[in-house]
C-alpha cells in the first residue's frame, strides 16, 4: 500500500473511530437520562458496543502507524443537540435508527473501495453489529413494553404511569412548534411572492411594495390565525360527536360494544381470549369504554386534541413573523438594491425555515434548507417576471 492510499485509509478509519465515540457518549447520555430500566440497559449496551467498535479503529489505526485522534465532540454526543432536547427521547431514537442505517451503507461502501483486508474484516464485524443496533432502536421505538406478561388492567396502569413521569415537567412543545414552522413558512412563501410579483411591476418602487406587502402580511396573518382556529375547533368537536354517539351505542347495547372492541384488538393480532379478557377490564368502567371506542374509531384521544386559541395564536404570529422579513428593506431603500437586499434575505429566511423544519422531521437541516431555498427562489423568479408583464402590460 502506497503512501497515498495509507493516509487515505487513515483519514477514513479516523472519521470512523469520531463516529463510534460521537455514538457511545450519544446512548450512554441517553441512557443516564431516561426512567425506564429496560431502556436504560438496551442504550446502555449500545453505548458498549460503539466503545468496542471504536476500540477496533483505535487498534488498526496503531497498526498503520497512526495516532488514536482526540475525541472533538460535545461529551453528550448527539443527546444535546437542539432537534433532540425539542423533540424529546422518542425522536431522538428515530434519528439514532437512520443515523445506523447510513454507517450500515456508509461501512458496506468503505468495504468495496479502501482495498485493506484487515480493515474489511473490522468492517464486517462492525456491520453485523449496526444491523443489531438498528433493529434494537426499532424495538425500542416500536415495541416500548415491558416484556414480562401483564394482566391487561396491570398493563393499562404500568402505561399510564410510565407515560406521566416522561411527560413530567416535559412540555409537549412539538406541536406548536411544527404549527410555527408552518406559518413562517407559508407567510414567508406568500409575502416573498408579493413582494417580487409588486417589484417587477413596479421596478422596486418602495411605496407600493410597502402597501402590498403590509396588506398581506395582515391578510395571511388573520387568514393562518381564523384557519388553524377553525380547523382546531372541528377537529374537537367532531371528537365530541363521536364520543357522544359512542356513549350512546353503550348505553344502548353495551355488550355489542363490547364485542366490536373486541373484534378490533382480535384483527390486531389478540387471540378472542385474549381480547374479551381485555375488554372486559375496560368494560368495567363505563366511562373508559366510552372513550376507548371513540380513540379507536377516530384514531386520536382528547389530549391529542390541539387547542384552537393556541393554534389560532401560533399561526397567526408566525405568519406575520414570516411575512414581515421580504418587505423590511423596503422601509429603508427602494428599486433594484431594495429588489436585492429583499431577495437575498428572504433565501436566508427559506433555508432557515427549512433547517427548522429537521427539528420536527430527520431530515438533515441542510438538506431540508437547501429545498426550501431553492422553492423560495424559483417562486421569487417567477412572481419577478410575472410582474414585469404585468406592469408593461399596464403601461402599454
Amino acid at each position: 500500500m502506497d503512501t497515498r492510499d495509507t493516509e487515505h485509509l487513515v483519514d477514513a478509519l479516523t472519521n470512523n473511530w469520531q463516529t463510534e465515540m460521537r455514538g457511545f457518549h450519544t446512548y450512554n447520555t441517553l441512557s443516564m437520562r431516561t426512567i425506564d430500566p429496560q431502556q436504560c440497559r438496551s442504550l446502555y449496551s449500545l453505548a458498549l458496543a460503539e466503545q468496542h467498535h471504536a476500540d477496533l479503529w483505535a487498534a488498526r489505526l496503531k497498526e498503520l502507524g497512526a495516532e488514536v485522534p482526540q475525541y472533538d465532540g460535545s461529551e453528550a454526543g448527539e443527546a444535546d443537540s437542539l432537534a433532540n432536547r425539542i423533540g424529546g427521547l422518542d425522536l431522538a431514537l428515530r434519528r439514532l435508527e437512520l443515523d445506523e442505517s447510513r454507517d450500515i451503507a456508509r461501512y458496506g461502501h468503505q468495504i468495496e473501495n479502501l482495498g485493506d483486508e484487515p480493515t474489511n474484516a473490522i468492517l464486517k464485524e462492525v456491520i453485523e453489529d449496526e444491523r443489531d443496533h438498528y433493529a434494537t432502536l426499532g424495538n425500542l421505538i416500536r415495541h416500548h413494553m415491558p416484556q414480562t406478561q401483564l394482566d391487561p388492567l396491570q398493563a393499562k396502569q404500568a402505561l399510564d404511569q410510565l407515560t406521566a413521569a416522561r411527560d413530567q415537567g416535559k412540555p409537549r412543545a412539538a406541536s406548536w412548534i411544527g404549527d410555527a414552522i408552518y406559518g413562517v413558512n407559508d407567510g414567508l412563501g406568500a409575502i416573498f411572492g408579493i413582494v417580487s410579483g409588486v417589484s417587477g411591476a413596479t421596478l422596486g418602487n418602495a411605496r407600493f411594495v410597502l402597501i402590498a406587502g403590509l396588506a398581506g402580511i395582515f391578510a395571511s396573518a388573520l387568514s393562518m390565525g381564523s384557519g388553524a382556529y377553525l380547523a382546531a375547533k372541528s377537529e374537537r368537536e367532531i371528537y365530541e360527536a363521536e364520543f357522544e354517539r359512542e356513549r350512546e351505542a353503550v348505553e344502548y347495547n353495551e355488550s355489542e360494544a363490547c364485542e366490536l372492541l373486541s373484534l378490533t384488538y382480535q384483527v390486531r393480532g389478540l387471540t378472542a381470549e385474549d381480547a374479551d379478557h381485555f375488554v372486559g377490564h375496560i368494560a368495567e368502567k363505563k366511562e373508559q369504554l366510552v372513550e376507548v371506542l371513540a380513540r379507536e374509531r377516530l384514531h386520536i384521544s382528547e389530549e391529542g386534541l390541539s387547542k384552537p386559541w393556541v393554534s389560532a395564536t401560533t399561526a397567526a404570529l408566525s405568519t406575520a413573523v414570516g411575512a414581515f422579513v421580504p418587505v423590511v428593506p423596503f422601509f429603508f431603500m427602494s428599486g433594484i438594491p431594495a429588489i436585492v437586499v429583499a431577495a437575498v434575505i428572504s433565501l436566508i429566511a427559506h433555508f432557515a425555515v427549512g433547517a427548522a423544519k429537521s427539528l420536527i422531521t430527520i431530515r438533515s437541516w441542510w438538506s431540508s434548507g437547501l429545498e426550501m431555498t431553492g422553492i423560495g427562489a424559483l417562486e421569487g423568479v417567477v412572481t419577478y417576471i410575472i410582474g414585469v408583464g404585468i406592469g408593461h402590460l399596464a403601461g402599454s
